[in-house]
C-alpha cells in the first residue's frame, strides 16, 4: 500500500562546545510519553508558519525552526548553523517529520530544560554518550546514534563544522535478520526499491547492544 501519510518537516540542532573533555554536545531527554519517549536527542522540533515567514527554501525554514526550538526546549542561543543531513522516516511510522539536523555552535545564556517538554539536559561528549548507551543509561534512536558517531572523531566546534561537508539523505527502512532487527539505508543490497549491488551494507544493527554500523 502506497505510504498517503503527509510529510512534515522540522529542524535539528546539534549544539556543540569546546569542554574540558573535548568536544560535548547538549542532550536532551524527553518525557516518558509522546514522540521518542524516553529518548535522549537534541534540541528541535516543527516547523512553525513563523519560520516559513519569508524562507525561501525548506532548509532555510528548518534552520530557523531548529534554533527556535533550542531556545524554547533549553534557553540558549546558537550560531553557525552547518546544515549536516536530513532524516526521513521508515513508512511504518504514523506520524512522519522530513527533518533537517544542522550542527551549531553554542552562542550564550545558561541550560534551562522547558518543564513538561524536557526531563533533563546534559553536555556530553560523544563518548559518553555512547558509553551510557551501552550500558543502557540512555535511549538512543538512530538519527541520534549516526549523528554522534559523526561527532566522535572531532576534537572541536571548529573541527566538526570544517568536516560537514555534503549533505548526507537517510531515508530509513527497517529490517531484521538472524541478529535481530536494523535500519538501512540506500545503498544497502536489501533496500526496497533502490537495492545495492549482491553484498552490499549500508545498515545500523540494532539487534543488541553495542550497535553496529556496517557499510560496504
Amino acid at each position: 500500500m502506497p505510504d498517503e501519510q503527509p510529510m512534515r518537516v522540522a529542524g535539528t540542532a546539534v549544539v556543540l562546545r569546546d569542554g574540558a573533555a573535548g568536544l560535548e554536545t547538549l542532550m536532551l531527554r524527553r518525557p516518558d510519553r509522546g514522540s521518542f519517549a524516553g529518548a535522549w536527542v537534541f534540541p528541535g522540533g516543527r516547523v512553525d508558519p513563523g519560520d516559513e515567514t519569508d524562507a525561501e527554501t525548506e532548509t532555510d525554514a528548518a534552520r530557523r525552526a531548529a534554533a527556535r526550538e533550542t531556545l524554547e526546549e533549553a534557553g540558549i542561543g546558537i550560531r553557525d548553523l552547518t546544515l549536516l543531513s536530513c532524516w526521513t522516516p521508515p513508512v511504518e511510522q504514523p506520524v512522519k517529520y522530513r527533518t533537517w539536523f544542522f550542527l551549531a555552535r553554542f552562542a550564550e545564556g545558561d541550560v534551562h530544560a522547558n518543564p513538561g517538554e524536557i526531563e533533563e539536559a546534559v553536555w556530553l561528549t560523544p563518548a559518553q554518550a555512547f558509553a551510557k548507551h551501552v550500558a543502557g543509561e540512555l535511549t538512543l534512536f538512530p538519527p541520534t546514534w549516526m549523528t554522534l558517531r559523526f561527532l566522535l572523531p572531532h576534537a572541536t566546534v571548529d573541527e566538526s563544522l570544517a568536516a560537514a561537508g555534503d549533505l548526507e539523505l537517510f531515508a530509513t527502512r527497517m529490517g531484521s535478520d538472524e541478529r535481530g532487527r536494523f535500519v538501512m539505508w540506500e545503498g544497502d543490497e536489501h533496500y526496497p526499491d533502490r537495492p545495492g549491488t549482491p553484498g552490499a551494507r549500508h545498515r545500523l544493527l540494532m539487534g543488541a547492544l553495542p550497535w553496529e554500523y556496517r557499510r560496504r
